[in-house]
């Protein structure tokens, strides 16, 4: 994810969005579960970064505090999941499949 790219939330032709399985709720859950992945991902990256400035010194404390408050502004400022996860969706990369009930 490019974190200086802009996506603005925009009104969605239904249609584009029911044309790669036929049926919105389909494509409304598998939209989801890409967000779902890609909001747990941020959130173990943004844990491993902030991880490195857990201390116990008070003299490292407001450099840390500072540090810790640029590292979470990155974050909020990269596009939301559900955005990220429709972009996705509609340019063909989410690779999805149908589950066969066994007879």
């Amino acid at each position: 994810m490019n974190p200086n790219k802009k996506v603005y939330l925009a009104p969605r032709n239904i249609q584009e969005l029911i044309a790669p399985t036929g049926n919105i709720y389909e494509s409304t859950v598998i939209i989801t579960k890409r967000a779902k992945h890609i909001a747990m991902q941020m959130k173990e990256e943004l844990d491993a970064k902030l991880e490195d400035y857990i201390t116990g010194s008070e003299e490292r404390d407001s450099i840390d505090a500072h540090r810790q408050y640029e590292i979470t502004q990155y974050y909020e400022k990269l596009p939301k999941p559900v955005l990220e996860a429709t972009r996705e969706f509609l340019e063909g990369n989410i690779a999805f499949r149908y589950i066969q009930e066994e007879k």
